[in-house]
């Protein structure tokens, strides 16, 4: 689905833009790529452009894109009201846009060419001046990653970016994330912000959505990784044919320099096979799909050891270069993810000896919001916060989890509203083919029935493990309290869904929301001693109890 503008209040995080923004002469614009143009377009100078009118500043293009079921061209008046000195937009939005009397530049196709346009409006095109571009695309692992080759190069002593599903970053500056790859228009005037700042290398999730969606077009990166294909998104895409082949494109000349592929999963290998750019390839033997295939990869990554602060791991090439570091998160699967990231950098440019040296015998420092977070105290069951939201996250974070937990597992999760309902089955399958007591609550319902999705995760669990104890709980402020009475010492509660987000969706309604604040209080109510919280918290302190789904329930201060 197409985003459409807006003129009613947001309550996203702002959109970033250089501190000190071009100046664009619009004719100019109009001869590069303009079909033609209504109005004066002569003496008109832009400072940004962008895609929704909540978002725009005075003396910025708005972009009109035709949506699902309105064209942006209506919101042309308000964009005017605003400050717009220009309205950008295909042949049906030139004419619902003439009253709103603003130079109109027509185009075929706004969305296909806003990626080229922002490059050109902000200079961050391929030929212009920027940091290096590290991109992570798959199905799970993107963000952490991510996270990874920012903690790495910080620790290199670079001066780094982040864009991220959590978090955007600039030079330490940290700002909560929108969409997990923002808009081209939003993307560009945030490389050219971290430009200004002195970024020299900027890390960058990029989804199958930002490909097909051009929300990447008009950069080239320095280097590209892939970590896995999983069964997700078949709400965007017909099959998992079509979603593979959307995350291809990352792997062609005009997106990328470079490549790094991990071959744990399946299609893995098919992207290294049709890539067209060089690409080498990385494997961890314990968590692959095919011994074969990993074996053949040009870099593994072996397990050392696993423990709950963090797993010990060697990543070699079979080439006499070997160096064992520890990530910061339990689970083979984030050793995958380091590796990835080292293996990256090294693509990028920076030397074996350089990282050998910052990371061999040492920790990687790096912050993982929401992955497999422990925030439990050093007594009592252990309680994991992570983002996974797709069987094959919870597989393996459950499988991670298991591995350093001497007693029970509990596992407590829900499922998105208006996202793909495919694999909820799936989701129930595995969450309790995992865990000793598997408790179903609520997530984002968004604009979906809360029971309805509660009763297809609970019958895939049923159907997989009819013996199972299998407990439901609404709203999850509840669901942890009751969680937290079936553990004790020795046992881990994962929560699986949440992560570090700060609301849940309800309505369309982001309501304040924190899985790590509720499962702290949980802990506390129950009588463990909880360490203090090391993140903002936003969930309110004198909640109302009630019954209601929509609606938190009481918790100790």
């Amino acid at each position: 689905m197409v985003p459409m503008p807006s003129d009613a209040p947001s309550n996203l995080p702002p959109v970033l833009r250089p501190e000190n923004p071009p100046r664009r002469d619009l004719a100019e614009l109009a001869r590069r790529y303009g079909v033609r143009t209504i109005g004066d377009a002569d003496g008109t100078t832009l400072t940004g452009i962008t895609l929704a009118t909540a978002d725009l500043r005075a003396g910025e293009a708005f972009v009109a894109i035709r949506g699902v079921n309105r064209h942006g061209a209506e919101f042309a008046p308000t964009a005017a009201q605003r400050g717009a000195v220009a309205v950008i937009t295909d042949a049906a939005g030139a004419e619902i846009a003439a009253p709103a009397g603003l130079p109109i530049v027509v185009v075929d196709d706004p969305r296909a060419l806003l990626g080229e346009l922002s490059a050109w409006v902000y200079g961050t095109g391929p030929d212009d001046q920027l940091p290096q571009l590290l991109a992570t695309t798959g199905t799970n692992g993107k963000t952490s990653v991510s996270h990874l080759l920012e903690g790495i190069l910080d620790q290199l002593g670079v001066v780094t970016g982040l864009s991220s599903t959590a978090e955007r970053h600039i030079a330490g500056e940290v700002i909560v994330s929108r969409l997990t790859t923002p808009e081209a228009s939003e993307f560009h005037a945030l490389l050219a912000l971290m430009r200004e700042r002195g970024v020299q290398a900027v890390a960058v999730e990029v989804s199958a959505q930002a490909l097909t969606r051009h929300r990447v077009d008009g950069l080239v990166f320095d280097v590209a990784g892939f970590t896995n294909l999983t069964h997700d998104h078949l709400d965007d895409y017909a099959d998992m044919r079509e979603y593979f082949e959307a995350k291809l494109p990352l792997f062609r000349p005009d997106r990328a320099r470079r490549g790094v592929v991990c071959l744990d999963s399946a299609p893995g290998a098919e992207i290294a096979a049709r890539a067209e750019i060089p690409v080498v390839t990385i494997a961890t033997p314990a968590i692959s799909e095919d011994a074969a295939v990993a074996a053949s990869a040009d870099w593994i990554v072996e397990i050392v050891d696993e423990r709950q602060e963090g797993t010990e791991f060697t990543l070699s090439d079979g080439k006499g270069r070997a160096l064992t570091t520890v990530v910061p998160v339990i689970g083979r699967h984030m050793a995958a993810n380091a590796g990835l990231a080292i293996v990256m950098l090294l693509e990028v440019g920076y030397t074996w000896e350089h990282l050998y040296s910052t990371l061999d015998g040492s920790h990687i420092e790096a912050s993982l919001p929401g992955r497999t977070q422990l925030v439990s105290g050093a007594e009592g069951p252990a309680v994991y916060v992570d983002f996974g939201h797709s069987p094959d996250a919870f597989e393996k974070t459950l499988a991670a989890v298991r591995r350093v937990t001497p007693g029970k597992v509990v596992m407590v999760f829900g499922a998105d509203g208006d996202r793909d309902a495919t694999k909820r089955h799936d989701m129930g399958r595995t969450a309790v083919e995992g865990s000793d007591i598997l408790v179903v609550t609520d997530h984002h319902p968004r604009h979906e029935n809360p029971d309805t999705i509660r009763e297809v995760l609970v019958e895939g669990a049923r159907r997989a493990r009819p013996d199972a104890e299998i407990l439901e709980f609404t709203p999850p402020e509840r669901a942890i309290l009751e969680a937290v009475k079936l553990v004790g010492e020795g046992d881990a509660i994962l929560w699986a869904g949440p992560g570090h987000q700060d609301y849940r969706d309800i309505r369309g309604v982001r309501t304040p929301y924190s899985a790590r604040e509720l499962s702290r209080r949980a802990l506390r109510a129950a009588g463990w001693p909880v360490p203090d919280p090391q993140w903002p918290v936003p969930y309110p302190v004198d909640s109302t109890p009630s019954s209601d789904p929509e609606r938190p329930v009481d918790f100790p201060a």
